[in-house]
């Protein structure tokens, strides 16, 4: 069985171009965003790490932090990380785990367990480490993406999705589609009309299983 959202994230301790990281001390009361690569000094992940470097500061506004998994050495990922600075001009300031044996990727359920080739690896071989794992503070899954190798990862959804968890975090809310941050939220069918509108105010009622409200 795969992993599945609200499962806990499976913990692991790692070297990486920080130290050695365990995964759920690492997270400690925040959120954090785990992302994986097949491959360091490859073109389309270059461009992907760049753009987590570009938005630390809107990371760090959400109290999330953000680790890239990758199935290369640590040393590896640091000459890599000069190639990622030089194309987002600006550092790249989060950790990058060494997993070369693939026991992370393996423990997310990223590739099947008989895809690893000791030898003579290319990005093929575990093109399927091309996930997005947003986690919350009590380590458990909250989202997930895949992506396919020629497919670059938009980073604003990402973002976008994680601002999304929070609003709905413990709250009986929802989001709509294509919901941004100061929109109505959903207001979720466990509460009646009367102890929604006690809880958000007014409602925008569209059809009775359908309420809109600004949210708290």
């Amino acid at each position: 069985m795969g992993l599945r959202i609200n499962d806990i994230a499976p913990n692991f301790t790692a070297n990486s171009t920080e130290g050695e990281i365990t995964l759920h001390d690492w997270i400690g009361d925040g959120y954090a965003i785990l992302f994986s690569h097949p491959k360091d000094f490859t073109p389309v992940c270059t461009t992907e790490f760049g753009a987590v470097a570009q938005l630390a500061p809107e990371f760090e506004k959400r109290n999330t932090k953000v680790m890239g998994v990758s199935v290369d050495s640590v040393e590896d990922h640091r000459k890599w990380k000069r190639d990622i600075e030089a194309f987002a001009g600006t550092p790249a300031n989060f950790p990058i785990i060494d997993d070369t044996s693939l026991a992370v990727a393996k423990a997310f359920d990223m590739l099947p367990a008989d895809a690893y080739l000791p030898d003579g690896r290319t990005p093929a071989h575990s093109a399927t480490v091309r996930t997005v794992f947003i986690i919350g503070p009590d380590k458990k899954v909250r989202l997930t993406m895949t992506y396919p190798m020629s497919v670059g990862r938009n980073f604003a959804e990402i973002l976008r999705a994680l601002d999304a968890v929070q609003a709905t975090d413990g709250v009986p809310v929802a989001t709509p589609a294509n919901w941004v941050p100061g929109q109505d939220v959903i207001v979720a069918l466990s509460l009646n009309d009367d102890q929604a509108r006690e809880k958000f105010g007014n409602l925008d009622i569209k059809l009775p299983y359908l309420r809109f409200a600004q949210p708290k």
